[in-house]
């Protein structure tokens, strides 16, 4: 699981693409819930083997796609897919991410994590194995989580923090029974405080030194990892070769490590099915390109492994559009979407089965996923016609007009993206159907958002979200009535209230409900059309174990290894 630390946050791209268009049938107008079993999907394929079972030994060579300069992966510069891989072999993750999404304790550096409400506060105890050290010797300890909360909950600008999610809701941090127990308190109760210090989020825990100041946040692991501790240990930065070299570490008190060295190649995306091919590397992500699939798998040594990644793509509609204004032209356009065809088309090449996914919040090989989608999930032109006759746009033609003015809808999409020309001649095509019209508009991609999303000058976007496991409260930045990345400008009341409700929610299972809850308002708003799961497709050797495509769950290192 390779993500962005902020929670569904905005993506342009995604590779996968291709053009084919047919129409099918349809049902009737609506929206809202119904408990339909979440389609099946594979949520882990890493060629998974007892590591006693495994070689000790090898090197494994594995591309990154750029070199990483920044090493703390909570700064600004540091939330970089490539140095999350590298860095997390390093650090300290108080968490695993299972398959599904669930948190579960890291009993090398947490043996145990508990929350209780008292006066309307939560209180979280954390007991630290007493065995954990940093490189130097040092105990790791909660003077550690003290000060990586204070440093992500810095209001000095100086810390360049990514995002302050989660931190800044804690109140205090403070000594338990010893120095191996931390006690968190948060003023209000939150959801998913198990998205602190952990590798599933992106924020593992990083030394109290070097989070004190400014200076030793935004440089102490700049160019250099000065400590760690984890599995392995820095053996060399070569910006020549452009490799990251590690080693095992002698004083890891947890399982053995089956490799010798592993070896992070940065390489462009292009370079590396070849290099793959040549026997340089040995394990790669595709990023759900067609060309790199198909010559990664003419490769005998290896084998491609695929599974539902946390990602997802939709459609965004501006709901401050004159155009799109009324939620239920915004429904006529879900319904004239026949998201199949668009799912397909959208996955060829790759060998990847996937359907239209039917949550915003969840996917379906996430715990908790519910199909709410109700009638908005499902394609029917003739509904979509009515809808529109009954929102004044008539049929004039082949356009529908209303006040004399053609509903012709501005679709923006950025330079380079295949999946979003597909789309787009795909949805010209289908909405034409019902009398929309499109006219698609190509940007420069490092201008799709500030320039376009952002300021509403757009009607229609496709784009992807980069999400977390963590549900509950990542998603209100985006839904929200008043989010500061809720580019459709759409909301409810009752959607705000859903979604803070889950954000606070302090038992699990409670908060996934109100997620659901939250979904099922979010197709009655009608501002986000969710259209397939992004797979995560890598290529591997035949023999690398417990590595691969990894869906919501985080890389075990020393488990990495080589069958015999």
């Amino acid at each position: 699981m390779k993500l962005s630390r902020v929670p569904l946050s905005l993506v342009a791209t995604v590779a996968v693409a291709s053009s084919v268009l047919t129409a099918c049938g349809g049902s009737d107008d609506g929206g809202g819930g119904g408990k339909k079993e979440a389609p099946k999907t594979t949520a882990l394929d890493i060629n998974r083997t007892d590591p006693a079972q495994l070689t000790q030994g090898g090197t494994l060579n594995w591309a990154i796609d750029q070199f990483p300069v920044q090493f703390n992966e909570m700064e600004v510069d540091g939330n970089q897919a490539a140095t999350n891989v590298v860095i997390e072999a390093l650090m300290p993750s108080l968490w695993h991410s299972a398959p599904n999404g669930e948190q579960v304790p890291n009993r090398a550096f947490l043996l145990d994590a508990s929350s209780r409400t008292e006066g309307g506060k939560q209180i979280v105890t954390y007991r630290l194995n007493p065995k954990a050290k940093w490189s130097d010797g040092t105990p790791i300890t909660y003077r550690d989580l003290e000060a990586n909360v204070r440093a992500m909950s810095s209001k000095d600008p100086a810390f360049k923090v990514g995002t302050s999610a989660a931190y800044e809701e804690v109140s205090s941090v403070r000594r338990g029974k010893d120095d191996h127990e931390a006690v968190l308190t948060f003023d209000k109760p939150y959801a998913d405080w198990r998205a602190m210090f952990g590798a599933p989020n992106n924020t593992p825990l990083y030394p109290a030194k070097y989070m004190a100041d400014a200076k030793g946040f935004t440089t102490g692991y700049l160019n250099k990892i000065p400590l760690s501790a984890g599995p392995y240990k820095l053996a060399g930065i070569d910006k020549t070769a452009q490799t990251i070299t590690l080693v095992p570490d002698s004083a890891w008190w947890g399982d053995k490590p089956k490799l010798d060295k592993i070896v992070f190649h940065a390489m462009t995306t292009e370079s590396m099915p070849a290099a793959y091919a040549n026997g340089e590397i040995d394990y790669f992500d595709l990023n759900a390109g067609v060309a790199a699939f198909k010559q990664a798998s003419t490769v005998k040594s290896g084998e491609i492994r695929e599974a539902g990644g946390p990602n997802y793509r939709h459609l965004t509609f501006n709901g401050k559009s004159p155009k799109l204004s009324d939620p239920n032209v915004r429904k006529a356009l879900f319904k004239a979407t026949d998201r199949d065809t668009l799912v397909k088309s959208s996955v060829k090449g790759v060998n990847w089965e996937a359907k239209p996914l039917n949550n915003h919040f969840l996917v379906p090989n996430q715990k908790g996923y519910r199909d709410n989608a109700g009638d908005l999930g499902t394609y029917d032109p003739k509904a979509a016609g009515r809808l529109l006759d009954e929102a004044g746009w008539k049929l004039d033609g082949k356009v529908r007009k209303k006040g004399g003015e053609e509903l012709k809808l501005r679709f923006l999409i950025p330079t380079g993206q295949p999946a979003s020309k597909n789309e787009a001649t795909i949805l010209t095509q289908m909405w034409a159907q019902v009398g929309v019209q499109l006219d698609v508009r190509t940007v420069p991609v490092n201008e799709f958002f500030d320039k376009y999303l952002t300021p509403g000058e757009f009607d229609v976007a496709p784009y992807s979200f980069s999400r977390t496991p963590f549900s509950a409260s990542g998603s209100s930045n985006i839904y929200a009535s008043n989010g500061g990345s809720n580019i459709s400008k759409t909301g409810s009341a009752k959607l705000d209230e859903l979604l803070d409700k889950a954000g606070r929610a302090t038992d699990p299972a409670a908060a996934l409900e109100t997620v659901n809850e939250a979904d099922a308002e979010a197709w009655r708003v009608a501002g986000v059309l969710p259209t397939y799961q992004l797979p995560e497709i890598t290529a591997a050797k035949k023999t690398l174990a417990n590595l691969g495509a990894q869906g919501m769950a985080d890389i075990t290192y020393e488990r990495i290894g080589y069958t015999k």
